[in-house]
């Protein structure tokens, strides 16, 4: 289980990465509205951050953002120091995720589901009149 500060920076970072991802100029990043940072974990010394980074326009749109957070990490490690006021920021390692790919799944799977409970349910209620 995770510290408590362990837990609070990795909470603050994903907090200033996800700001970030407007300012950044990286083609692979730019318009970061379909990129979303899931998740961080931060190691509990505080030296390792894995940060998870999904797109809504697919898992090889993840990846080639991945690439692009890569080559800012030092823009980025340098800001999270400045915020957060660290003397070491944790080495970062970005990791794609398919997480919002694999939960829009589910949901248009459940949204096929309803439509036929419904029509169910309408003819129940057409039977307990007769």
């Amino acid at each position: 289980m995770a510290s408590h500060k362990a837990g609070r920076m990795s909470e603050d970072i994903k907090r200033i990465i996800s700001g970030m991802m407007r300012d950044l100029k990286d083609p692979r990043i730019a318009g970061g509205e379909m990129l979303t940072v899931v998740r961080c974990d931060v190691a509990r010394d505080g030296s390792y951050c894995k940060v998870y980074i999904s797109s809504f326009e697919g898992f090889d749109r993840a990846k080639q953002a991945v690439k692009g957070f890569e080559s800012a990490s030092g823009y980025i490690k340098r800001e999270i120091s400045n915020v957060l006021g660290l003397r070491k920021c944790p080495e970062l390692k970005f990791v794609a995720d398919d997480s919002i790919e694999h939960s829009a799944e589910i949901s248009r799977r459940l949204r096929e589901l309803v439509p036929e409970e419904a029509d169910n349910e309408e003819g129940s209620e057409d039977d307990d009149l007769f």
